[in-house]
């Protein structure tokens, strides 16, 4: 890595935003951009929210709750608790200091600005000199069809725990969905070293991003490596549904499955140390693969995890190059 390498992180999610935190310790600021899933919107009390953009922003503020990864910190809760008095709906908590973004969010929105706009202000506002830019400013709802019936994705993941099985995972719009001229720049910028996938649930923080034509191929014309870590270490997720996800779909629960996903978009996957021995089981001659220690418990771990991510990233070559 050079000081003129520039970086793009697809990501989405608490461990996506585990990574990009130790990225932006060893990337400049303004040499790194994240392109995050927006599949997870939706309006709730008539309020547009952005779970993944939030919990970046959040984590690379500052800002966020350390011990769940996701809202703010020295939250309170007396809004919802005045809610729930009233027999209001409460299986999505939103803290009181968590709303305010939501409202302001709301306000730019109103005003005309897209939500591209509306992050970037956001980002101003909690210091945060990253670029957070959605996949995308069209709606691209991601909706789990279950032995449930067809759940919009925060009934699924929230309210109903993420216990209903799941069937197929659609993200309705992606098809007419187009990147914004600020994603489609970053991945067309001089200088770009690399395209980093997080260890984010493949299904449903990364493939909505992936889902929409135009980015497929823009990280494809990209000419750089793009390198994804594993979000499975041995046979099970670090944190959510993804394993459960992935044996409901009858996928075998391991390394090897996330990489065979991704498929030829590729050029390089990152495993745990734990799945040392599966590496050459997954190494091609068009897939590279390193390994390292992936689980994030500090900050030093995100850090350490970054740094092993653009080394590799410096020894593999894009295909299409």
């Amino acid at each position: 890595m050079n000081r003129h390498d520039r970086y793009v992180v697809l990501t989405g999610g608490i461990g996506g935003a585990k990574l990009a935190l130790g990225l932006s310790h060893v990337v400049p600021a303004d040499h790194l951009t994240a392109i995050v899933n927006t599949g997870d919107d939706f309006e709730h009390f008539d309020l547009p929210i952005s779970p993944d953009i939030d919990t970046l922003m959040y984590t690379l503020a500052g800002e966020v709750d350390e011990d769940t990864g996701w809202g703010r910190k020295q939250e309170s809760w007396r809004f919802m608790d005045a809610l729930e008095s009233l027999g209001g709906e409460t299986w999505f908590r939103l803290g009181d200091r968590d709303v305010a973004t939501h409202v302001r969010r709301a306000e730019l929105l109103r005003d005309g600005r897209r939500l591209t706009e509306a992050t970037a202000e956001l980002c101003r506002r909690f210091g945060v000199a990253q670029r957070i830019l959605p996949m995308s400013d069209d709606p691209v709802p991601t909706r789990v069809v279950t032995d449930d019936g067809i759940l919009d994705f925060q009934h699924y993941f929230v309210r109903d725990r993420a216990q209903p099985c799941v069937r197929h995972i659609e993200y309705h719009g992606a098809d007419r969905a187009r990147p914004s001229p600020e994603v489609l720049g970053a991945l067309r910028e001089p200088g770009l070293a690399g395209i980093v996938i997080a260890p984010s649930n493949p299904w449903l923080s990364i493939d909505p991003i992936l889902a929409i034509p135009a980015m497929r191929a823009a990280i494809r014309d990209a000419d750089v490596p793009v390198v994804a870590v594993s979000p499975i270490v041995g046979a099970a997720a670090i944190k959510g549904p993804t394993a459960k996800i992935m044996g409901e779909l009858g996928l075998e629960v391991s390394a090897r499955s996330v990489a065979a996903h991704y498929g030829d978009l590729l050029d390089g996957f990152i495993i745990d140390d734990t799945d040392r021995d599966v590496a050459d089981g997954i190494s091609t001659g068009d897939l590279a693969v390193a390994t390292c220690q992936t689980v994030m418990q500090s900050l030093d771990d995100r850090i350490r995890l970054a740094e092993s991510v653009l080394h590799f990233l410096n020894t593999v070559s894009s295909k299409s190059s």
